[in-house]
């Protein structure tokens, strides 16, 4: 390590004394009998978190893998009771934890590379390599569903689209661009349940959202169901008037008969659509 990485993961360890945050790899430990009577003995069994102190008086902690990497849910312990039962682990950190991190989100940043000038093959590749390491990593798995869409590969993106539904990380701020990436990549490939499977998931975990509302009202529209793509695209102009993309869609649904008097007209609502919403040259004034 060199050694300015050696500083950077030094200052990322935590510090119990002055103002600094916790940060850094802490362990607890527990005890496990094993046998029964004469041959019953005890085990202590210790286990490692990363952790990180998000705010005042609570800290996340997330358990690392066998790869040593934080990965899978995460949970929020009051200071007060962490402080009291957990232990920092500075050394293996530096030696051991930090480096693996390093390594893993260098994968990831080759991949996003290879993805961004079209290399989608390398970009596979290293995401793969990524996922093995951690196959509950956020980044990782938007980053290979991305590339099989890209590859117009539906199949391997349902896969991925099964897998990033149920993690609650998928919807996190920090993955906001991702989400949004991917939720519209499924929708222009025609996996319209599962687009509207992954945005009303958000729904649910996400505070009110402008572009979660126009996303789910084009998922809607596109699907044939004009009723609730206007109910949607009414909640995403309520939260933002101004919004481009929304004010013309609704131009567009007004101008086109599906909404008149603010109602949407009966006929209008229900069925697939078949050429799955305005023509092509309306749709690029409209679509995110």
């Amino acid at each position: 390590m060199s050694g300015k990485e050696d500083t950077g993961a030094k200052a990322a360890q935590v510090k119990r004394s002055g103002e600094e945050k916790i940060r850094g790899v802490f362990s607890t430990q527990s005890v496990a009998r094993v046998g029964t009577g004469t041959t019953q003995r005890k085990t202590i069994q210790k286990t490692f978190w990363f952790v990180e102190e998000k705010k005042a008086g609570v800290v996340s902690v997330q358990p690392l893998n066998k790869n040593y990497v934080p990965s899978g849910p995460k949970r929020e312990v009051p200071k007060e009771d962490f402080l009291a039962k957990f232990s920092p682990e500075p050394e293996f950190y530096l030696s051991t934890v930090y480096p693996k991190m390093r390594e893993l989100n260098e994968t990831i940043s080759r991949g996003e590379q290879a993805r961004e000038r079209g290399a989608l093959y390398s970009a596979e590749f290293e995401f793969k390599n990524a996922a093995k390491v951690d196959d509950d990593n956020v980044k990782a798995n938007f980053g290979l569903g991305l590339t099989y869409l890209e590859r117009g590969e539906t199949v391997k993106a349902n896969d991925i689209f099964k897998r990033l539904v149920n993690l609650e990380a998928s919807f996190d701020k920090e993955h906001k661009h991702l989400f949004n990436d991917f939720g519209i990549n499924l929708r222009k490939n025609k996996m319209l349940e599962q687009a509207l499977d992954y945005y009303l998931r958000a729904e649910k975990l996400v505070e009110n959202d402008e572009n979660l509302y126009h996303n789910i009202a084009r998922a809607y529209y596109e699907k044939g169901d004009i009723e609730k793509c206007v109910q949607y695209l009414d909640k995403c102009l309520r939260l933002k008037p101004d919004m481009e993309e929304a004010v013309k869609f609704m131009e567009y649904l007004k101008k086109n008969g599906y909404v008149k008097d603010g109602e949407v007209r009966p006929e209008a609502s229900g069925g697939s659509r078949g050429a799955s919403g305005p023509a092509e040259g309306q749709k690029k004034k409209i679509v995110l």
